[in-house]
């Protein structure tokens, strides 16, 4: 029986193409004029797109094999998987990255093919190439496609041989670093420097100055080699307040092409994406139509089979140009899927396996409108610092058909700094962008994570704003709107300061009980916890630290069993009446609270010391002061002394003891989590001691050198 679609939004009946095909609970085998059988599937990579591989694969009856580091014993793909094999440490070089240890796995569990995802190996010509020579089929483009299309000044010229519109720039075998700055020169600043071989903003670098462009080249060629072991580099104009409007193609072995139009990627931090949609707003039918076949040109020009996106960059009046072609299934693949209804890794399997496209162009429609956002464990506050650590709580809004949640994590799990710091995608459609856009920001409120930072409040903050509401996004978006995307953090009110009190009163009653009935009194007055003196009002005093402030709340328990509470405010001293009791639905702890006869009920997590409630009106946190005496030593590190922002890995040690230092001098550059971070000096002064040499690996909040103030010479006076 033929695979179904996965369940998205309505459209008009799909052809399926199954001539050539039976199909078993094993899975699919071609009959008759098939290259191939696909009934069991390697997906060589982790986390979210190895489980979205393997949702798709069981629902057509293939088997799915997941490999997985020592990082990623415990993981969620592991667990999805039909088997699963272990590959090696946590560095991707000797695991991910390892082509002869994915081989091995995929001749050893009798995989008929491998799915590389996105990153690792999946834009690899020599696995694209091993694997051919080994019997198993690549779920991918030919591996010519991949080089042509991987070296970037190798496909600027198919592209303009193809009448694909390109930049110009410099893409020439001379890679010194003076024809590289001469070049730059000649092409005229801001240029932007590129890893031929790069892909997902890593390698990228933009120079404002002729002055910045030797730093910059020096930083992307590292970045470079760190992530496609290949530091060749081109040199373009930079076009500045662009869009990132991409196309998504698909061919097939028989010589079919279509697209299935365009995305808009524009809003992006570090060249990285954060939220997509599909189609772009403000696009005509006929800018569609032309971009689209462009990237069937492009597609077409290389012989491409399989998932491939087409990238240009777009000005003000809707000109495009050619700017790479991303030879693998893209993150942002989803919001194409929703906008057309289709499975694009079912599409994967079925031309992988020899089939002709499930659809020709005439057959896609475009239907609605489709948003995704990345939510990152990072700091958008302190320029989107990646981050790390455990999901201590994880609740999400329900899947429907309209939301989809493609995850590699569960509560509990941990965002390793090994790998990518994304915890998720959460993707939405709508009958329009105003409706798309409005589901989103539903969905977002209803995503709260526990246990480190997040870039959640953020993307409700961008997609709130005016100008995105209006669709007028460029990927300088970030920088032009920092103000409004950064505003200064507002003091929580008072409704949440007795909501908070609230739910630690309550959490502090229900230990009671738990303690007293398994006691030998469980009836002694000294083990109730509900306030009551013979002839007197029982009152406390709690203490909340609301950021850098704290907050003395003065409760008063009252017989009817509810709470009077009175602190200090910003209109001087208030009092709050205050009732509730906290429920569970679903695994979760709600606050059902009235205060002085609002009602509301806030998502209610306590960790530690500290009060999560998550509400659609936003989020906040109150914790409970810990005494000094008890507090750890200070996150930043011991006096003196640069720290650590992450765990990582000292890529390069750029100063020496005796060495003379400047605020703001770089000292190190460390790699963590996929990308590249300067270190710098947070004062002036001499080095004393250097920590970590080239190699190493340093934890969170290491100190990384020890800084001295230089001693300053008076003149002395005579005496």
């Amino acid at each position: 029986m033929a695979a179904l679609i996965l369940s998205f939004p309505p459209l008009r009946s799909l052809r399926t193409f199954t001539r050539n095909s039976s199909w078993t609970k094993r899975g699919v085998r071609l009959v008759s004029g098939g290259l191939g059988r696909i009934e069991k599937v390697l997906i060589a990579n982790r986390g979210e797109i190895a489980c979205r591989v393997m949702r798709t694969a069981k629902r057509m009856g293939v088997r799915s094999v997941a490999v997985y580091s020592d990082a990623d014993r415990d993981s969620m793909h592991v667990a999805m998987a039909d088997e699963a094999y272990h590959i090696g440490p946590p560095a991707s070089q000797q695991s991910y990255l390892s082509m002869e240890k994915v081989l091995e796995v995929a001749k050893m569990s009798g995989s008929h093919a491998v799915h590389p995802g996105y990153g690792f190996l999946s834009e690899s010509t020599e696995f694209a190439e091993a694997c051919k020579r080994e019997g198993i089929i690549f779920i991918g483009p030919p591996s010519s496609a991949i080089r042509d299309m991987g070296i970037k000044s190798t496909s600027k010229h198919i592209m303009s041989a193809a009448g694909v519109p390109i930049i110009g720039g410099y893409h020439g075998e001379d890679q010194s670093d003076e024809r590289l700055q001469a070049e730059a020169a000649r092409i005229g600043y801001p240029v932007m420097i590129k890893a031929v071989r790069g892909g997902g903003g890593k390698g990228m670098r933009i120079a404002l100055t002729d002055s910045k462009f030797l730093e910059q080249l020096e930083s992307a060629r590292r970045e470079a080699r760190k992530s496609f072991n290949d530091d060749v580099m081109l040199v373009e104009k930079f076009v500045e307040d662009p869009r990132h409007v991409e196309v998504q193609v698909f061919g097939d072995m028989h010589g079919n092409a279509v697209y299935l139009f365009e995305r808009d990627c524009s809003v992006q931090r570090r060249h990285q994406k954060i939220i997509e949609e599909a189609p772009g707003p403000d696009i005509s039918p006929e800018v569609r139509r032309k971009l689209g076949e462009a990237a069937v040109r492009a597609a077409k020009a290389v012989g491409y089979v399989g998932a491939g996106t087409v990238e240009f960059i777009m000005d003000a009046q809707h000109n495009f140009y050619f700017m790479e072609m991303n030879t693998r299934l893209q993150v942002e693949h989803p919001v194409s899927e929703m906008i057309t209804g289709t499975d694009l890794v079912e599409w994967q399997l079925r031309v992988a396996a020899g089939e002709r496209l499930p659809l020709l162009q005439d057959d896609i429609v475009l239907r609605g409108h489709s948003f995704e956002a990345r939510i990152y464990a990072e700091d958008p506050n302190n320029d989107f610092l990646p981050g790390a650590g455990p999901l201590l709580h994880l609740s999400t809004p329900s899947p429907d058909q309209h939301t989809r949640i493609e995850t590699g994590v569960r509560e509990g799990d941990e965002v390793s700094a090994h790998y990518d710091p994304m915890i998720a995608k959460l993707v939405v459609w709508g009958e329009d962008r105003s409706a798309a856009l409005k589901k989103l920001r539903y969905c977002l409120r209803q995503y709260n994570i526990v246990g480190l930072n997040t870039n959640i409040d953020f993307l409700l903050s961008l997609s709130g704003h005016p100008e995105f509401e209006a669709g007028n996004v460029t990927t300088s978006f970030i920088p032009q709107h920092y103000a409004d995307l950064f505003p200064a953090p507002s003091a929580p009110s008072g409704e949440t300061i007795c909501q908070a009190a609230l739910g630690l009163l309550l959490q502090e009653r229900e230990h009671t009980h738990e303690f007293t009935h398994t006691s030998a009194e469980p009836f002694s007055p000294f083990g109730c916890s509900n306030g009551w003196r013979n002839n007197i009002k029982f009152n406390r005093n709690m203490t909340l630290q609301l950021g850098d402030k704290t907050v003395d709340v003065v409760v008063i328990y009252n017989k009817d069993c509810s709470y009077s509470m009175q602190f200090s405010s910003q209109v001087g001293e208030e009092v709050y009446h205050v009732t509730g009791e906290v429920e569970t639905d679903g695994g979760v702890s709600f606050l059902h609270c009235c205060v002085n006869g609002v009602k509301s009920r806030p998502k209610l997590v306590i960790v530690d010391n500290t009060v999560h409630l998550f509400s659609m009106e936003g989020s906040s946190q109150v914790s409970v002061p810990v005494p000094k005496y008890l507090a750890g030593v200070s996150h930043s590190g011991a006096h003196g002394a640069a720290v650590a922002p992450m765990t990582g890995t000292i890529e390069k040690v750029m100063v020496k003891a005796g060495d003379k230092v400047a605020v703001g001098d770089p000292l190190m550059v460390m790699n963590a989590m996929k990308m590249e971070h300067t270190i710098r000096a947070p004062k002036s002064g001499v080095i004393k001691r250097v920590f970590f040499s080239e190699g190493s690996q340093a934890n969170r909040h290491a100190p990384l050198v020890e800084l001295e103030e230089e001693e300053v010479e008076v003149a002395g006076s005579s005496q």
